[in-house]
């Protein structure tokens, strides 16, 4: 039986992990928190800091494969535990690319993959000599998720907002739509596709409100997507599951905002919604199974669940008994005991051959259901 190791142990390793109890595999999770959502589901924990290089290269060492649920782990280590046979989905070369912003868009400039265009910055002062480049986005190097690390200048009265740290200044594309189109490749460089997902954004978080799958674009822009999305990941060159999130113009022109190297969460409907799950998806890329069937058993919506602005804590879930009253609602809480303004605590997916039930039911449940603190 292979051993596996996922590096993180939040929701994505919890959803992995219950998509592995029907695979003949041995799991290891790390991570600093020993009540982490995956904690109790993997059949190994070893505590320890992702980022470390010694805690990584030594729990990574016994291994057959090692995956990720998110970007801010040692590459370094990883890197030597490739070297030794270790096998890492995604690639370490993929990840050095996405991990660090300025290093990603270079990456889509050099392929020319379309994406907004861009300026380096290194410090705060650097943006004084970009006034002319504004409204723009400026996204810090490294080290940002879910909304932080990136900040909108729209006029030079905002620069005060950037960040004091490498980062990229890209032009603000006037978005009509947010889509996400996940893919999956395995070792021989085949490839499936999972239907794009329209994403609605809390424009106050930064983070996603809620989303449906398929997404509502004409066929040609659909293709655009699946082609530029293709373009992106077979030039990374590596095996694994990417969420490559893309803008659409009013002219429906389609730009490369970023990529995502794991399971992401514009996947999570997959679990009740699709043929092959995304994290069914990952096993069998890294059990070297053949791909699953991505296609839609039927369209859904994602309702992300959050923690509720001024309550922090343990846990409630205020609603949830009606919610669980609807038809075709499916509930997944991530088991994390303390609750804060802003952070992700679960998700609902809804299922329906209708997209405005579909919409209906995403917004019927926000004002529902809300994550407080007792």
């Amino acid at each position: 039986m292979l051993k596996v190791g996922i590096l993180g142990g939040g929701q994505l390793g919890r959803m992995l992990l219950q998509a592995a109890a029907n695979y003949p595999v041995e799991t290891y999770v790390m991570e600093n928190d020993t009540e982490c959502p995956a904690a109790h589901l993997c059949h190994h924990f070893v505590k320890g800091d992702i980022r470390n290089f010694d805690d990584v290269y030594h729990f990574g060492k016994g291994l057959n494969a090692l995956t990720i649920e998110i970007e801010s782990v040692s590459v370094e280590a990883l890197e030597k535990l490739e070297q030794e046979g270790v096998k890492v989905y995604p690639s370490p070369a993929a990840l050095r690319i996405i991990k660090n912003k300025i290093v990603q868009k270079e990456f889509y400039k050099q392929h020319q993959i379309p994406t907004a265009p861009f300026v380096v910055t290194q410090s705060a002062a650097g943006l004084q000599q970009h006034l002319s480049f504004l409204p723009a986005v400026h996204k810090v190097g490294e080290g940002g998720y879910d909304g932080k690390g990136v900040q909108i200048l729209q006029s030079k009265e905002d620069i005060s907002k950037g960040f004091d740290a490498p980062a990229v200044l890209e032009k603000l594309i006037p978005v009509y739509k947010e889509i996400a189109q996940i893919v999956a490749i395995n070792e021989k460089g085949e490839t499936a596709l999972y239907p794009a997902v329209d994403m609605i954004f809390d424009p106050h978080l930064n983070l996603l409100d809620y989303q449906i799958s398929p997404a509502d674009i004409p066929q040609r822009v659909l293709w655009k997507v699946e082609a530029i999305a293709l373009a992106v990941v077979k030039n990374l060159k590596s095996p694994g599951l990417f969420a490559v999130e893309l803008f659409v113009d009013k002219q429906n022109e389609v730009y490369v905002n970023e990529t995502a190297p794991r399971v992401h969460n514009s996947g999570h409907h997959t679990i009740e919604a699709n043929y092959s799950s995304q994290f069914d998806m990952l096993w069998r890329i890294i059990l070297g199974y053949p791909l699953g069937n991505a296609d839609h058993i039927m369209p859904a919506a994602i309702v992300n669940l959050v923690g509720a602005e001024g309550h922090s804590g343990p846990v409630k879930y205020d609603g949830l008994n009606e919610v669980l009253q609807m038809d075709n609602v499916f509930v997944h809480i991530y088991g994390k005991k303390e609750t804060k303004p802003g952070r992700k605590m679960g998700h609902i997916t809804v299922i329906s051959k209708e997209r405005s039930e579909l919409t209906f039911k995403a917004h019927r449940i926000r004002q529902i259901l809300k994550v407080i603190s007792e």
